[in-house]
């Protein structure tokens, strides 16, 4: 990744959060907050980080607690007050106003989350393959996320992450530094979260964050167009299926989202 301007560990109700900060200097805009998917942490935004970067925005990336990576986790996340909790105290406590909030797969779970408990926090969400959302995602999925969680042979490990991803088991096996760390991670972490719930229309429809929503076009594991039609329940959303792509989308298309975001943050911090 490239280098943060700051490494932090901030202490929350529910265990210390590891966040690195790129600032802008002199940019005075609401920053940018990320926040990964499962098993994967900061360094899954490895990809995306140079094109965020060059929108001249601060970026901050944490952690999730309770999951691969370096945040510790000291108490129990029972459901998704919790979950938004730990990120609101970390931003309050990390000196930070408005941000634009940004989650892959569960991270875009957990930014739906934060965003119904803690809207005055965010000047938009940014929603990427964003699982147990706005649908169940496919048994297939639910399958291969089981498999690998059990101990076994490698080979069945591979087999699951490429499901999951929307990748090949090629793609899998070759031998890259967030391959290796998201493999590990599933491997030989055990998390115990609370599993997400797709939301209600009524609490869509109650939502009143400026939403970007990105669907795969292929392999979907939010829910595919059935997703998309569901996250429209949100005001005034921006939707969007991304053909050509799949659950992996953020690391296959770092540059168009960028570009995509940046004029939606634009968007949203100017409404006509």
């Amino acid at each position: 990744m490239p280098e943060p301007s700051s490494v932090e560990d901030i202490t929350t109700t529910f265990g210390t959060v590891r966040a690195y900060r790129w600032v802008a200097a002199g940019d005075d805009r609401s920053p940018i907050l990320l926040l990964p998917g499962r098993s994967a942490g900061t360094p899954m935004w490895g990809e995306n980080l140079p094109s965020l970067l060059a929108t001249g925005r601060t970026v901050v990336a944490v952690d999730a607690v309770g999951d691969a990576g370096m945040s510790v986790q000291t108490a129990p996340l029972r459901n998704a007050t919790d979950q938004a909790a730990w990120i609101e105290q970390t931003l309050e406590r990390m000196g930070l106003g408005r941000v634009h909030s940004m989650g892959h797969s569960f991270g875009g779970a957990t930014a739906l989350a934060h965003a119904r408990h803690h809207p005055g926090r965010l000047a938009s969400m940014a929603l990427i393959e964003p699982v147990f959302s706005f649908a169940w995602p496919p048994p297939a999925t639910l399958f291969w996320a089981f498999v690998s969680t059990l101990p076994g042979p490698r080979r069945w490990h591979d087999h699951a992450l490429a499901a999951i991803g929307g990748v090949t088991v090629e793609e899998i096996r070759a031998v890259t530094p967030i391959g290796s760390m998201i493999a590990a991670g599933v491997e030989h972490f055990r998390a115990a979260l609370p599993t997400p719930r797709p939301q209600s229309r009524a609490a869509l429809a109650a939502i009143t964050v400026p939403a970007y929503v990105a669907i795969a076009g292929q392999r979907s594991q939010a829910g595919g167009t059935a997703a998309a039609a569901r996250a429209r329940l949100i005001p005034g959303a921006h939707v969007e299926i991304w053909p050509d792509t799949t659950h992996s989308l953020p690391m296959q298309v770092p540059g168009p989202l960028a570009d995509r975001l940046t004029a939606f943050w634009t968007t949203a911090e100017n409404p006509m």
